[in-house]
């Protein structure tokens, strides 16, 4: 295999195959193929995955830039947190490979883009219909349809349509049933008109619904007074639904020259009810929180590609517009009590923030073996806020905007090395109710960052990649739920180093491993004082996938993240954990049998965790310490296909 730089050497893929060999409950099971990314979820199945990446807690989706076919994952100005990202709305059978990049050296990705970006693709045909039946451990049950609608002969006249549903239900391993049950529906078009031209028309709906046994502090378990897996306030849970409308056009322009227009149209409801600090700030009825808000959110992405020769060099340029403009009514935070009585409202109002983005990106070959690549990004903002709890009317707006420069460079030593390095400037956005507040003041902070490494192919049957990086924030945002908004906290830096290897060992069997190594210190604190708080330091994914010639497949999977500290000074920890992941599967023609087990040695892991202060009823004083989410326990599912 040859190594090759193109204008998209920054982009990295997973594949299908990829994906159906792993254990997965959901879409947003599928970052965790991503190498280097970790998730932990500590609400229930319903609401959306804490992320950590290169040095960063996430949260739901601050650094991180998340799509689907196109349409923005992440939503700005969030009831939950900026950037609050949930798959949910995805059936993972529909998910037919994932697109992603570490670092922010692409200008086609914008506002989130940090720590990196994902994309995950829909088929545009099923090349069988579809259905299956799962059942688990837990209460734990599935159902799956996916259907071709228009047959082979539309396919042969590049007509293609199909539809699909999901169905899930499960009480969990948590004391108190979890009642979580989800629902998906998604539908595609695509056809071409004419000779050049093609269009893709899509739709999807989803809702979930499900109770939750939120964070427990450690002190709890200690006493006796709850187990493991037992809840201080077991009435948290919450409802979220979402239906995207998504159209995308595209023209061959001739001469090695396209054309491609997207518009999208996405409806999106959520309220969640949250209690971090138990009885803390309200002795008699405790401090469950709700967060709640309604959304319109409408999109325009146009690109123009267009390759050409200039000197008898290769040059391939893309330039795009993006527009995004979310309407979002009623965004709440109130003070509630068994998800029954609302006690106080601490905030509300409607928010409406527009984006639009626009950006060149070009690759010229230099000569056979040097590649640049350049771009160059500018984002406009706009953000308006309306206090409900205001006595007297006050729109407040602001308006900014942020130009983010890349540039990267290729050099292929040989058919089998390649060194790059890359650079970019991106950028995140904060909430818009912070932002009018500072009158638009340090609330696009920019981040800096550097890469390079190296691409090596010692055997045909091996593939090695390396690099180290850094990257410099301007600005850290740190949500804080129970006052509703996105705090500052300072500059920070992280400085890493990147591993991975993929290698074919037999014809049917495959190794992969990937580790990552970072760094991460707040700028301006005192050294022993400057850590950053969930911060990873240390991550690892790999396994051995198998899959032979008479349908029988299966994978043996890892996950780490290490220790890390749980405050600034490192005086409480994270603790680490190392789970291991098993699937086995049979494949014919017309049907597929699967058993998966997660975490197969059973392992007893905290998967959330926070340092929090928080009072127990009948506690005189409140107490600082670490409050978690228990990760699961050994996990059993079998699922059967039938393909048609």
């Amino acid at each position: 295999m040859q190594i090759a730089s193109e204008a998209t050497a920054n982009l990295h893929t997973i594949s299908s195959l990829d994906i159906q060999t792993r254990p997965l409950n959901n879409s947003q099971d599928i970052l965790r193929i991503v190498p280097g990314l970790v998730i932990a979820q500590h609400a229930g199945g319903g609401k959306a995955e804490q992320i950590f990446l290169r040095g960063f807690d996430i949260d739901h989706g601050t650094d991180i830039r998340i799509t689907a076919d196109g349409m923005p994952v992440n939503m700005v100005s969030h009831a939950h947190g900026q950037g609050y990202a949930d798959l949910h709305f995805l059936i993972p059978e529909l998910v037919r490979g994932v697109d992603f990049s570490k670092g922010n050296y692409d200008a086609t990705a914008g506002d989130f883009a940090t720590a990196g970006h994902v994309n995950f693709n829909t088929p545009t045909a099923l090349s069988q219909s579809m259905v299956k039946l799962e059942a688990g451990m837990f209460d734990t049950y599935r159902a799956v349809g996916a259907f071709d609608l228009l047959g082979d002969a539309a396919k042969a006249r590049n007509q293609n349509a199909w539809l699909a549903s999901e169905y899930s239900f499960s009480n969990s391993y948590f004391d108190s049933p979890q009642n979580f049950t989800r629902f998906n529906l998604m539908g595609k078009y695509s056809g071409l008109i004419g000779d050049n031209q093609s269009i893709t028309a899509s739709f999807s709906t989803f809702r979930s619904r499900w109770d939750h046994s939120g964070q427990i502090p450690l002190r709890a378990i200690n006493d006796g007074s709850i187990t493991r897996f037992g809840a201080i306030d077991d009435t948290e849970g919450g409802e979220t639904s979402r239906s995207n409308l998504n159209l995308v056009f595209m023209k061959n322009l001739g001469n090695r020259t396209f054309l491609k227009n997207q518009v999208y149209f996405v409806k999106y409801d959520f309220e969640l009810y949250s209690n971090f600090t138990f009885f803390l700030e309200d002795p008699i009825n405790g401090d469950q929180i709700r967060q709640k808000e309604s959304r319109n959110i409408i999109g325009y992405n146009g690109s123009w590609n267009k390759e050409a020769t200039i000197g008898g060099k290769r040059l391939t340029t893309e330039a795009g517009l993006q527009i995004r403009f979310d309407e979002v009514d009623d965004v709440e935070l109130s003070r509630s009590k068994n998800r029954r009585e609302t006690l106080e409202n601490l905030a509300l109002g409607d928010v409406q923030e527009g984006n639009a983005g626009l950006y060149v990106n070009s690759t010229l070959e230099l000569t056979r073996r040097w590649k640049l690549n350049a771009g160059l990004r500018y984002d406009q903002f706009y953000f308006s806020y309306v206090n409900a709890l205001l006595p007297n009317y006050k729109h407040e707006t602001a308006m900014k905007g942020v130009a983010s420069p890349k540039l990267n460079l290729y050099f292929d030593a040989t058919e089998s090395v390649r060194l790059y390095a890359n650079s970019g400037i991106g950028f995140h956005s904060n909430d818009t109710r912070v932002v009018v507040a500072q009158q638009g003041r340090e609330i696009l902070p920019r981040a800096f960052g550097v890469e390079a490494g190296i691409l090596f192919k010692p055997l045909p049957s091996l593939l090695l990649n390396a690099s180290v990086w850094r990257l410099d924030l301007e600005q850290e945002f740190v949500y804080v739920g129970d006052a509703g908004v996105v705090e500052p906290s300072g500059k920070t830096q992280r400085e890493g180093i990147d591993f991975s290897a993929r290698w074919q060992l037999a014809k049917w069997l495959y190794a992969d491993v990937d580790l990552n190594l970072t760094k991460p210190r707040a700028k301006g604190e005192p050294k022993g004082a400057d850590y950053i708080p969930l911060a990873p330091t240390s991550t690892s994914i790999g396994g051995l996938t198998a899959q032979a010639k008479n349908g029988l497949y299966g994978s043996l999977r890892y996950r780490y993240i290490g220790d890390r500290p749980a405050n600034e000074d490192n005086s409480t920890v994270a603790t680490g954990q190392f789970v291991v992941d098993a699937l086995v599967g049979f494949k014919k023609r017309n049907y597929e049998i699967t058993l998966s087990v997660q975490n197969l040695l059973d392992e007893e892991y905290n998967d959330a965790q926070f340092d929090t202060e928080s009072r127990l009823q009948g506690e005189l004083e409140p107490v600082t310490e670490l409050h978690f989410t228990p990760g699961a326990p050994f996990f059993l599912k079998g699922g059967v296909s039938y393909f048609f």
